[in-house]
């Protein structure tokens, strides 16, 4: 019950109402319905608020109406606190009174089985043709700080603190989980512009928060908790605006199995498991995505538009030797570089520093910085925001003597102000003694202060693969369609191809194939070797038979013509063993290849996101190393190159050891025309592999493929075709 990618300001009334009515008001302070018509007066909510009751004349000193279509005024939203056998005559009445939004907390809906699935349906259908949009069911509600508006009757968000940084939007899938995370965030000074809980998305999604938030002008980070996308395309439209308007989308996906991945026939079906498809689907788009609430504050509170980190390399400034090696030692475990300084970086510090201080990288200034000399901080960063090598500075200390008026700090803040690297200080967690008193001031001009506890290292890590994606991506980076023949008729529904048809869809979408004839008889398959020229390569052909080295079925090096008839019984014999119903097409004669680089070219019509296209090391190494990265079609050339660039294999392909690098344009070109074949037959084609895919110096060619077609084949006008 998704709306158009472009309807963001149809949800404007569930964030900005004017007015609101609460459907089940109570006058009994323990029920939902009192909760949260307190909730609003508590926090002042910019609006006028009309409880619902059917006989009480006031409630919580504000008049009250028997039913909605009672209230002489509009109304923007409707918060239900009814019980979900009464939310369709609530929606009537919303109707009739020509409300724009609804939030309805109840449960019993898909939730609850096919009954429940089935009024979810009905309701959802019924919103749309009236233009109500809804937030739920089973959810907490929102909040959002901006003008007071307390939708939910979780009480327990009015308990924090309110003077943290905003420009922070929250969008979660869980209710519970998020109300703790809007809590720890105001905690630690984070106090979100938004908090919403989706619930089970009946009208509108975690995708339609965020597009908001895309849109909202006070919005800087777009953060949330996501157990599985509704709208994949409009997530993706969404992050390509964040992009452009360089704000991150953070978010916590839960979810690792990948269970449903097991029963699949290819090996990219097998290793294609739904948690990679959304690792590779946030990185392919730029969403960053966490491993816990924890890292969603951090990054947020590291987050500024205008001092983004422009490198991976990290200078440490500590007083302590055990906490700066510490901190080297987690920053290196996350990607980021310890940098070596320069000798002319360290000549310069030394100038101000004593002997017994350590100028090499983490930079360790000894207990004296935090009680005798704090001015060595002051010194240091000095040498260190002119060093070209460095990119981040970080500080595990900072001086609990100074004030804001010391002569030390106020140059230490002009110092930092006039310089674009990142700079942080990531205290040790110690209470209420964690932060120095100037804290607020260092926040206040750019400087990132994060608790140890948050982790900071790791959002830092993350904000910095963040920097470097804006640098490089291309948002309008155009999909490239080559010409191509028909394959319908090679598409059984249901089958699992034979090589010689399923390199026949290769062929026929330009994929360079090894030479190769379907032979009947063994006369025939020496004619045909003879033809191609020794040494060649012998393997059954049978739909039934996709595994042929299982089947004892395939021979390599195949160089006489008796060679070839013995080859050729011998292939019958075992494939006829192996599988006695199975249909055997002959035995296939085609060039053995010489030897290059294998690697596999596969893909999977995932059932969320569509064509899936993955790439990594080929032949028997697939399944011992996973050597594995995954794209979601349609795959720019830039995202088939940063598919090839996330393999550890990539040093192999680059010519490692002296080695002659491989034509990797060339891959690249069969991962667009994988892309383009997948996309073109989405609802016939299930799963594709190629492997091994031989790769040389200039060239390359797919020596097997395998192809399962979906089982009932829909015929569909192709796509450029």
């Amino acid at each position: 019950m998704t709306q158009n990618v472009e309807s963001y300001e149809s949800i404007r009334p569930l964030l900005y109402p004017e007015s609101v009515a609460i459907l089940g008001a109570s006058e009994n302070k323990y029920k939902i319905g009192n909760i949260q018509l307190q909730a609003l007066i508590d926090g002042k909510f910019q609006g006028e608020i009309y409880p619902i009751h059917p006989k009480a004349e006031q409630i919580a000193g504000l008049k009250s109406y028997p039913s909605l279509t009672d209230v002489p005024n509009s109304i923007d939203l409707v918060i239900f606190c009814v019980a979900y056998d009464q939310i369709k005559n609530g929606l009537i009445a919303c109707a009739e009174k020509k409300v724009k939004a609804a939030i309805i907390f109840a449960s019993g809906f898909s939730e609850a089985g096919e009954e429940g699935k089935k009024l979810q349906l009905e309701l959802a259908e019924y919103a749309k043709l009236n233009n109500i949009r809804l937030l739920g069911p089973n959810c907490v509600g929102l909040v959002n700080t901006s003008n007071g508006l307390i939708g939910t009757f979780s009480s327990s968000v009015l308990d924090v603190p309110m003077s943290g940084k905003r420009g922070v939007g929250y969008v979660s899938q869980s209710g519970a989980f998020g109300v703790l995370t809007y809590m720890a965030a105001a905690q630690y000074g984070i106090n979100f512009n938004y908090f919403i809980s989706s619930g089970n998305e009946m009208d509108t999604t975690m995708e339609d928060y965020i597009d908001y938030m895309v849109h909202d002008d006070e919005i800087e980070v777009i953060s949330g908790y996501i157990e599985g996308a509704k709208n994949p395309e409009k997530l993706k439209q969404a992050a390509h605006k964040a992009l452009e308007k360089k704000k991150p989308i953070v978010l916590m996906k839960t979810g690792r199995s990948d269970a449903g991945s097991r029963a699949a026939a290819s090996h990219t079906g097998a290793l294609a498991g739904s948690d990679k498809i959304y690792d590779a689907f946030f990185r392919q788009h730029g969403i960053i995505r966490v491993e816990d609430a924890e890292d969603v504050i951090a990054f947020s509170k590291l987050f500024n538009p205008n001092r983004l980190p422009k490198g991976k390399n990290t200078a440490i400034i500590t007083s302590s030797g055990g906490r700066g090696i510490n901190e080297a030692d987690r920053c290196e475990a996350y990607g980021l570089n310890i940098v070596r300084l320069s000798d002319e970086t360290m000549a310069e510090m030394r100038k101000t520093l004593p002997d017994y201080a350590s100028v090499t990288n983490p930079i360790d200034l000894t207990a004296a910085a935090s009680f005798t000399n704090p001015e060595f901080f002051l010194d240091t960063l000095k040498v260190l925001v002119n060093s070209p090598e460095v990119d981040n500075i970080l500080l595990t200390e900072f001086p609990h003597s100074w004030d804001e008026h010391n002569e030390y700090f106020k140059e230490f803040i002009t110092v930092a102000k006039n310089s674009e690297k990142f700079i942080g200080f990531f205290p040790f967690p110690l209470g209420e003694i964690t932060y120095p008193q100037t804290t607020p001031i260092l926040i206040e001009n750019e400087i990132a202060v994060v608790s140890g506890a948050l982790n900071p290292v790791r959002a830092l890590s993350q904000l910095v693969e963040y920097s470097q994606f804006l640098n490089t991506v291309q948002t309008d980076g155009m999909e490239e369609r080559y010409e191509h023949e028909n394959i319908d008729d090679l598409l059984t529904p249901g089958a699992v191809l034979s090589e010689s048809e399923a390199s026949e869809v290769l062929a026929r979408y330009g994929i360079p194939i090894t030479k190769r004839y379907v032979t009947l008889s063994a006369e025939e398959a020496v004619e045909r070797a003879l033809q191609i020229g020794f040494p060649v390569v012998l393997k059954i052909d049978s739909q039934q038979i996709p595994h042929k080295t299982e089947a004892d079925a395939i021979r390599l090096n195949v160089s006489s013509e008796e060679e070839v008839k013995e080859a050729f019984m011998e292939i019958m014999k075992n494939a006829r063993n192996y599988n006695p119903t199975a249909i055997l097409n002959g035995v296939s004669v085609q060039e053995m290849l010489p030897q290059g680089t294998e690697v596999i070219i596969g893909a999977k019509n995932d059932e969320v996101f569509g064509p899936v296209i993955m790439a990594g090391l080929g032949g028997i190494f697939v399944e011992v190393f996973k050597d594995i990265a995954f794209k979601i079609a349609p795959l720019s050339r830039q995202d088939a190159g940063t598919l090839l660039d996330e393999l550890q294999a990539k040093a192999i392909l680059d010519g490692a050891r002296g080695q002659v690098a491989v034509d990797k344009e060339a891959i690249i070109d069969v991962l667009l025309r994988v892309s383009q074949l997948m996309l073109d037959y989405r609802d016939q084609i299930k799963e594709l592999d190629i492997n091994p895919l031989i790769v040389y110096e200039n060239g390359i060619k797919a020596a097997d493929a395998m192809l399962v077609v979906t089982e009932e084949s829909i015929k569909k006008e192709l796509i450029g075709g």
